[in-house]
């Protein structure tokens, strides 16, 4: 049996449906309802291992500690690139905005 491709317009619709979600919330509530569990985790996984390749560990380190096999580490090493880099980018300018927010906060309620 010959598996159906995905059309163009199906994947931009995809992008855009996720492209209109505001919080973690609505995330993850919207692929809760998109995905199965073990797809979730396969995903999750990869980013993960994305992470760590990008942070320089080594194989064997990221077998230990997410349990992830050498064959999709190799599979997410071969694909890293502009994706990975535009998200762990944008996912620091978050968290680094947000520890500046904790902190402005904290000074806010310091002279209160």
């Amino acid at each position: 049996m010959k598996s159906k491709k995905v059309k163009p317009d199906a994947l931009d619709d995809l992008y855009e449906a996720i492209l209109c979600l505001e919080t973690k919330q609505e995330c993850e509530a919207f692929f809760n309802d998109l995905c199965t569990a073990l797809e979730l985790q396969t995903m999750s996984q990869r980013l993960q291992v994305a992470r760590m390749l990008t942070d320089h560990h080594v194989y064997t380190d990221i077998v230990e500690t997410i349990g992830a096999s050498t064959a999709t580490i190799s599979r997410v090493n071969r694909s890293l690139g502009n994706g990975y880099d535009i998200v762990f980018m944008r996912m620091e300018q978050r968290r680094k905005a947000s520890v500046t927010k904790d902190v402005n906060s904290g000074q806010e309620d310091a002279e209160s």
